[in-house]
């Protein structure tokens, strides 16, 4: 089927609900010449009021790419769910980087059919591989025809194939958009690239590098701050190449977009992917930028390998040199830069003495964040008709320097320090709260969920491979009133919260859940005292009530149950109860406390009861024998 072209004249509204003429569309074929009725496609169907299960595989310009497609359908009446079963139609946003990645979405596919749901496929895959034999029979979208996903949608649970893939123009940047986490806002800046290099697949489906205009993206930011954005990641194919085919470059996009970030740091800036070509000009104005208080010292620079004659190969068009220079220029002029790069092993023709020298590379900077991939033949990319390396020895070179970057300790010597950090979400645990510095290096926190969306200062405790933990020791501003003061203590100990209330003031080792408007603490918090040695607990005054020994040696085992359970159970997304207090060592005689809910009350209840009827079961066994 030949692709479907746009057909609104230039200055139509971007995203504007389309009459079905204006789309050529193809009807399904049936099996046979009877009508009969069709199950998964109904007719007649009544537009935005069906549910929408959508799947993003790739990186953050495809992240963006699938918010802005589900603001649409969300504007549009359509509901979206994260249940695949109860969804009328699917929606998978592709990407051609890796085989790993398309081989997922050929196996959602099949599951997709399986299940006989209505399908759009969206992204690199269709529009870079528009005859892929897994897309026959299937609706797809390219990703320049984000605008109007509304329409294929529609038209698809009517039980037509739509395909839509060419475009000239970008989409606009004031598309309605449903962000993952609404304090983060992927702002694509360009797409496409200029590079040209042998074993990349995205350029086939992102095309010739496109940049939106300064003015474009400077309202655009505009908008998202009025929208309460605290994080703004700038995203591209290369962002260093951004401006180049309109006149313009990145540091200016940088300065006028640094100039609109408010004053009191309390949105932050991030620099996204750019390859080293482009940025060797304007390394003095990046680091410029860098250095901002409100841009997080933080730029991610692939080299790929660590030898000349491979990145020839690769048609990288820059040499080792070259990436040293940003390298060293950035770390020199910008305070607490982190750099991350990406690797890959075992492209074709790399000898042991190439990955030699890229492991020599990677052991020279020690960087705190490295992607190492093997390599994968992208069909119809130059690299895929190369001679490979073989595969054992592939997955071997790839072990080997994963084993060697895992042996690095990026952040010793954190330990001890203030840093402020921006919190953005909750970490992977469910437990946690994430935060950054603003060398973006990850910390996790205990603290209320109302802490997201905020900057803090916290004391780093302990330091891990890929993260540090941290202590909070000033509450942000934009929830003082609602939690008590937090004041750090001696190391590897609880923090420690001074309450105000009524009858005066006191510390308590730590609270699950935000004090009421008046600032009294939450009822059964728990003081450990320091001397560990008489292991005695102090009960705290006024309204916080206290625990003595006994009782909270079975509420500890009890709470972690519970924990566990509302972890891992339906009750994920209220942590505002459970604020754990989690380190790499082991606290003796740790406070615990509980926030029950009704259902845990009663299963509480029912341990307590079943542990009495024992009790007295025992004591009567007893009394039977020894009569």
């Amino acid at each position: 089927m030949e692709d479907i072209e746009d057909v609104i004249a230039s200055g139509a509204p971007p995203g504007l609900r389309l009459p079905i003429t204006a789309v050529r569309i193809k009807p399904r074929r049936k099996s046979n010449a009877r009508l009969v009725p069709d199950p998964i496609h109904p007719s007649p169907q009544i537009p935005g009021i069906q549910s929408i299960y959508m799947k993003t595989f790739g990186c953050s310009h495809n992240q963006s790419d699938s918010e802005y497609m589900a603001g649409q359908l969300h504007a549009f009446g359509y509901g979206l769910t994260n249940n695949p079963e109860e969804a009328d139609l699917w929606l998978i946003n592709t990407c051609t980087v890796k085989s790993p990645s398309q081989s997922a979405m050929e196996t959602l596919i099949s599951k997709c059919k399986d299940a006989k749901k209505p399908l759009v496929v969206a992204g690199c895959v269709p529009q870079g591989s528009r005859d892929l034999k897994e897309l026959e029979g299937i609706s797809v979208v390219g990703v320049q025809q984000i605008d109007r996903v509304v329409e294929v949608v529609e038209e698809t649970l009517k039980g037509h194939e739509v395909r839509l893939l060419s475009r000239k123009t970008l989409p606009m940047l004031d598309l309605p958009k449903v962000r993952k986490n609404k304090f983060v806002e992927i702002l694509p800046i360009n797409v496409g690239c200029l590079g040209a290099c042998t074993y990349c697949k995205t350029k086939h489906a992102r095309g010739h590098l496109g940049s939106y205009a300064v003015e474009s993206l400077v309202e655009r930011l505009k908008t998202v701050l009025s929208e309460g954005v605290k994080e703004i990641w700038l995203s591209s194919e290369d962002t260093g190449a951004y401006g180049r085919d309109i006149g313009v470059n990145l540091p200016i996009l940088l300065n006028a977009l640094i100039a609109e970030l408010p004053a009191d740091r309390s949105t932050m800036l991030r620099i996204g992917m750019t390859n080293p070509p482009f940025i060797l000009e304007h390394l003095e104005e990046i680091a410029k930028a860098l250095r901002h208080p409100c841009v997080y010292s933080f730029l991610h620079v692939p080299v790929q390998s660590g030898s000349d004659a491979v990145l020839d190969v690769m048609n990288r068009e820059y040499t080792v040199s070259d990436f040293r220079t940003v390298v060293d220029t950035l770390t020199k002029l910008v305070p607490e830069m982190q750099i991350a790069t990406d690797v890959i092993c075992g492209f074709p023709g790399e000898t042991d003495e190439d990955f030699a020298q890229t492991i020599a590379l990677i052991k020279d900077y020690q960087f705190p964040q490295v992607h190492i991939s093997q390599f994968y033949p992208r069909p119809g990319t130059p690299a895929a008709r190369m001679k490979k390396v073989p595969s054992a020895k592939v997955k071997h070179r790839s072990r080997e320097l994963t084993s060697i970057f895992e042996s690095f300790n990026p952040y010793k010597g954190m330990e001890g320090r203030i840093e402020r950090i921006w919190i953005t979400e909750i970490a992977a645990d469910g437990i946690h709260l994430v935060g950054h510095t603003k060398g973006y290096v990850q910390v996790l926190i205990v603290a209320p969920q109302s802490f997201i969306g905020t900057s803090t200062e916290v004391k780093i405790t302990s330091v891990g491979r890929w993260s540090v933990f941290g202590e909070v020791i000033k509450v942000p501003k934009e929830v003082e009133g609602k939690v008590c003061q937090l004041n750090s203590t001696a190391a590897h100990s609880p923090a420690s919260i001074t309450c105000s209330t009524k009858s005066g003031s006191h510390k308590t080792a730590f609270v699950l859940c935000d004090c009421s408007s008046d600032l009294e603490c939450c009822s059964k918090t728990i003081e450990t005292s320091k001397d560990k040695a008489d292991n005695k607990h102090k009960e705290a005054a006024g309204p916080c009530t206290g625990i003595n020994g006994r009782e909270r040696t079975l509420i500890s085992y009890i709470s972690s149950v519970l924990q566990k359970r509302r972890v891992n159970g339906p009750d994920r997304d209220n942590r505002d109860a459970i604020w754990k207090f989690k380190n790499t060592k082991e606290v003796p005689n740790r406070s615990i406390r509980v926030d029950l809910n009704t259902l845990d009350k009663v299963l509480l209840g029912g341990v307590i009861v079943s542990l009495v009827v024992i009790f007295v079961v025992l004591t009567l066994l007893c009394k039977t024998f020894s009569s």
